[in-house]
């Protein structure tokens, strides 16, 4: 997924116009005459937050770390919502921490100009399938319980377009989504199929839900936008009543911990999700290697999991 293109504007036209011919330069290969082009820019609007952005990529392609951090820290002063998604550069770059490097309005940008093309990137082009992993993973834990695959109360966490709802809201009596993304919510609520959908960010959404109230809490490819999953999973632990399920997928990795991937992704490993899911005072019913997409034609290391509240 590329970064978002941000429409922030310098107040001057002719400015505005180095910025799209230095975006063409870097697509073009040529970094240095990007950087050139963009280093007079901020010289001339030193506020002007996506020329320091696209300064801060065209000294990364040139391997000109410190100059690169330098730009990102110049555009980070200039936009401290970050929709350009500066601080995960700078996380990237080790020059800040990865936790909380991931800003909302950056997430809330990316999907809101992703929305109309986002169901066939998916599908198409990366080959996404987090979804039915989750439904599947569902079904086998319900079975191996005895228990109905059918729920009251269900709650889809960063919703997106809706692909979790189509499969879902048969099984689910009231299902309910929130996404960062206005965009994408307009085309989840175009199905038809959610009770209520919310623009936020999920882990206050899911803290915001009294205790007990939810049998079912999903999410599918929306954890990688999260560093630290203690607030989301203690949440959870919360919301669901005795016996309720909490399925997502994540993305992984061999070490421990987590990392921010070079796709500005997080990954988490197994062992601290599973640790996290019993801090948290989850049972893990299912935690299994699979993988929700491809890059490059690569399939990405992932976990797709079950967790119930006792």
């Amino acid at each position: 997924m590329a970064l978002p293109t941000y429409s922030a504007t310098s107040g001057d036209p002719v400015l505005d116009r180095r910025l799209d011919w230095a975006r063409a330069f870097l697509a073009e290969g040529d970094a240095a005459a990007a950087a050139a082009l963009l280093a007079e820019t901020v010289a001339e609007a030193p506020g002007f937050s996506a020329a320091w952005f696209l300064l801060g990529e065209a000294r990364l392609a040139l391997g000109e770390r410190e100059g690169a951090v330098a730009a990102f820290r110049a555009a980070l002063a200039q936009d401290a919502a970050d929709a350009l998604g500066a601080g995960l550069r700078l996380a990237r770059l080790g020059a800040m921490p990865a936790e909380g490097a991931m800003s909302p309005a950056y997430v809330r940008t990316l999907f809101d100009q992703y929305a109309d093309r986002f169901d066939t990137a998916l599908r198409d082009r990366l080959a996404y399938r987090g979804p039915e992993l989750i439904r599947d993973a569902v079904m086998r834990a319900c079975a191996a319980r005895g228990r109905s695959l059918a729920f009251a109360r269900g709650l889809d966490l960063g919703c997106g377009t809706g692909l979790a709802g189509i499969l879902f809201a048969p099984l689910v009596e009231r299902l309910c989504g929130v996404d960062l993304s206005p965009a994408m919510l307009e085309k989840a609520a175009a199905l038809g199929l959610y009770a209520r959908l919310e623009a936020g960010e999920m882990g206050a959404a899911l803290a915001g839900e009294a205790a007990g109230a939810l049998d079912l809490v999903l999410a599918a490819d929306a954890l990688c936008y999260v560093a630290d999953l203690v607030p989301i999973l203690k949440a959870g632990a919360r919301a669901l009543a005795g016996g309720g399920l909490f399925a997502f997928t994540v993305e992984t990795h061999a070490g421990e911990g987590v990392l921010l991937r070079d796709t500005l992704r997080y990954a988490h490993s197994a062992g601290l999700v599973r640790r996290l899911a019993a801090e948290a005072g989850l049972a893990v019913l299912a935690l299994e290697e699979a993988s929700t997409r491809a890059e490059k034609g690569v399939p990405v290391p992932g976990l797709v999991g079950v967790l119930e509240q006792a």
